[in-house]
């Protein structure tokens, strides 16, 4: 439970994930290192030094204890003084200090002045007021002292050197790292753009590079891409050689019923007519993957135009909504075709139909809706497969089709990298299509 809580606040991207893998322990090393010398050593140093102090302290205080006069105990001190090298003044009240002065970061400090308090109760304040000198203020029968004397007596001079050096040869050698680390993604990033823009129905440029699974990584990818195109063109080949041969011997049967008469040839037309009608949606069927190039369109006006266009063929149909702007990469004819089918599907099946078109900064989405009876739930995954009809949930009488329609509004969201969603449409009850393709 808890590592499903920690997933959403852990980096999405490869490279987030392994800085994340490089930074932690090398942190973790030097917090636990840092802690460990300030707490066994630095800490033992300092307390040990303090203590040495003391001794010294104890040794002039007895000198002074001896003498009546601020003259006299500075010349019975005199000879201890130079040889502890401390520096003892007599001061007044008003210059002693009010609280102990030291700064929030100087660790070794606290430890000094937490050892004189607990050593010599008449300690009235202790200041360190840089990093080379310390000044105790000791009460007396004289009045208030003031003792003097070296930070290096009670500390280690530069306690922060190894935390400095180990940090920042610690963030020298992760920098160093993930330099080394991004050119040893950068072949995964390349095969991931390429397996996307591939897979949204473009051809990028790709060489396998990198350490040896990436390169075996992505000469699979290039072996897969070649065997999908050669795939799709063999399918759009059959396709258009089966269309093209039956085309002649279709002609030569309107040339031979356009000789007989026209009450007995009229039948005989239609089935020509739907014959023909059956070759050219085989034909968008093949082509709808990768008919024309992709290019920057922008799908508000594109759509608008699509519309426009409906609406002079005399169908019922309104563009409701186009939200957004900018440009997407997209196959125009590809994607003519598969919304004409929706449109058609929706004005053959209901009586109107509404069209809306949003782009937004992920995504673009086309949705068309009617007021047909739809298709139900348990049945528009059949819908999208080749050559499905679903009699029961459309409407036969107003034209028929060979289960392509969908099918081919299907491929083509595919080969954008997008997907066709059906669903039941909110305002006017019937089937509501959305072609979402990925930006």
């Amino acid at each position: 439970m808890f590592f499903q809580w920690l997933k959403h606040y852990m980096p999405r991207s490869l490279y987030g994930r392994a800085a994340l893998i490089l930074i932690v322990p090398v942190v973790s090393v030097q917090l636990v290192v840092s802690i460990a010398f300030v707490q066994k050593h630095l800490e033992n140093v300092t307390t040990q030094m303090s203590e040495t102090l003391l001794r010294e302290l104890d040794v002039i205080a007895s000198q002074m204890v001896q003498a009546t006069t601020t003259d006299e105990a500075l010349i019975q001190m005199q000879p201890y003084m130079s040889a502890f090298q401390m520096d003892v003044t007599f001061v007044s009240e008003a210059e002693v200090p009010a609280k102990d002065y030291l700064r929030w970061y100087d660790f070794s400090a606290g430890i000094v002045r937490d050892t004189v308090r607990a050593e010599v109760p008449s300690t009235l304040a202790t200041a360190f007021p840089d990093n080379r000198s310390v000044q105790l203020y000791l009460d007396s029968h004289l009045g208030p002292t003031r003792i003097s004397f070296a930070r290096g007596r009670v500390a280690v001079t530069n306690p922060h050197q190894l935390i400095v050096t180990m940090a920042f040869f610690g963030a020298l050698m992760t920098v160093i790292a993930f330099l080394y680390m991004r050119n040893q993604l950068r072949p995964i990033t390349r095969l991931a753009d390429a397996a996307q823009a591939f897979g949204r129905g473009r051809t990028v440029p790709y060489t396998p590079s990198g350490a040896t699974e990436v390169r075996a990584a992505g000469g699979a990818f290039l072996d897969m891409r070649a065997r999908i195109e050669r795939q799709i063109e063999q399918r759009t080949l059959m396709l258009s050689g089966v269309s093209h041969d039956l085309r002649t011997p279709l002609t030569r049967l309107r040339l031979g019923l356009a000789m007989i008469d026209e009450d007995d040839a009229e039948p005989l037309l239609r089935d020509v007519d739907e014959m023909q009608r059956l070759l050219d949606a085989f034909l968008d069927f093949s082509s709808g993957l990768a008919e024309g190039d992709p290019e920057e369109v922008d799908p508000l006006e594109f759509v608008r135009l699509i519309v426009e266009d409906a609406q002079r063929a005399g169908n019922p149909i309104e563009l409701t909504q186009a939200s957004g702007e900018g440009t997407i990469m997209l196959r125009p004819v590809a994607i003519r075709r598969a919304l004409e089918n929706l449109l058609n599907n929706a004005v053959r099946y209901g009586t109107r139909a509404e069209v809306s078109v949003v782009l937004s900064e992920k995504s673009l989405r086309i949705r068309v809706e009617d007021d047909g009876p739809g298709i139900p739930i348990d049945r528009r995954g059949e819908s999208i497969k080749p050559f499905a009809r679903l009699d029961p949930a459309r409407n036969q009488d107003k034209g028929s089709g060979v289960g392509l329609g969908l099918a081919i509004v299907t491929d083509v969201a595919r080969a954008h990298g997008g997907v066709l969603r059906l669903g039941e449409s909110e305002t006017l009850g019937g089937l509501s299509a959305d072609i979402v393709i990925a930006r």
